[in-house]
Parts: structure tokens; sequence; C-alpha cells
């Protein structure tokens, strides 16, 4: 009979099936995870675009206001101009591995927004303006642009003829 069998190789037989099937299975998931990532990155860059940009039309709209009217709020105009410059420093590019205004140190986007929400939370409170920071998916009652419905009345409270009795319901 011919030696063409080996049996060392079937000792480590399992292990070279999960190792091949680890590599073929990395591959795939790397290649699908770019595919994901990058989706789920131009989602939520939209979503901080669509907020950043409703902030600054906010403000802008306000100092067009207070420039018109004369106003001398200085609280109001304060915020307004740092409002306006944390805006226009957020990155419009990828900012991945690069440094900030030619600084050492990396940008913190997530930091960056929240000083922006801060700061339009204090531009609000200085115009006596309530501020919306839900977002049109977090509502739970609206209509397609997000404006909350009048509230529904399931019987009208002066017709009492028109109510369903419970004389006609048998269980």
């Amino acid at each position: 009979m011919a030696n063409d069998f080996d049996l060392e190789a079937l000792v480590h037989l399992e292990q070279t099936f999960y190792d091949t099937g680890h590599a073929d299975g990395f591959a795939h998931g790397r290649i699908h995870g770019l595919i994901e990532g990058r989706a789920l990155g131009r989602e939520k860059g939209f979503e901080m675009w669509e907020e950043l940009g409703f902030y600054e039309g906010f403000a802008l709209t306000w100092k067009a206001i207070y420039a018109k009217q004369g106003n001398d709020d200085q609280r109001a105009v304060h915020h307004t101009k740092h409002l306006l410059e944390l805006i226009s420093q957020f990155p419009q590019v990828n900012p991945s591995g690069a440094v900030h205004a030619g600084t050492n140190e990396e940008l913190d986007i997530s930091k960056l927004l929240r000083q922006i929400r801060s700061r339009y939370k204090a531009l609000c409170a200085s115009l006596g303006v309530r501020p919306t920071l839900r977002s049109k998916d977090t509502a739970d009652v609206g209509d397609e642009e997000g404006l909350p419905h009048p509230a529904r009345q399931v019987w009208k409270l002066e017709d009492d003829a028109k109510r369903p009795t419970m004389q006609g319901l048998s269980f």
C-alpha cells in the first residue's frame, strides 16, 4: 500500500479549517464594514449639517432683525456672533487624522457640536425664544413637517347624544 495518506495532517485539520474560515470571513466583513461605515457616516454627517444649518439660519435671521431694528441688546448680539463663529469652525471635509487649524491637537467634533448647541440655547434664552432641539424622527406626534397636530378629540364633549353606550355590547 502506498504512503499517500499523511496521518500528521489530520491532527490540525479542524484548526486549519477554522483559520481558513476566519480569514475569509474577516476579509468579507472588512469590505462590508467599509460600505456600511461610509453609508452611516454620510447619514450622520447629513443630520449634523441639517442641525447646523438650522442654527446658522436662526442666528443670521436674528442678526438681520437686530440690525434692521437698530436694537442694541448686547447679550443677543454677543451670542449670535459667537454661535456663527463656532459654526464656521465646523469642518466641511472629513477631518480624520487631520489637525485643526494648524495646531497639534485633533478636532473634537462632538465637543464642538456640544458647544454650538449650548451657544444656541444661550441665544434663545437671551432672545426669549423657546429652543427647538428635537429632530423630526424623535417626534412621536406630528405631520410630515414635524409640526404637532392639534389635540384630537374622540367625541365632542358638548354632544352627549352621539356617544357610544355600553348597552349594545355583550361579552
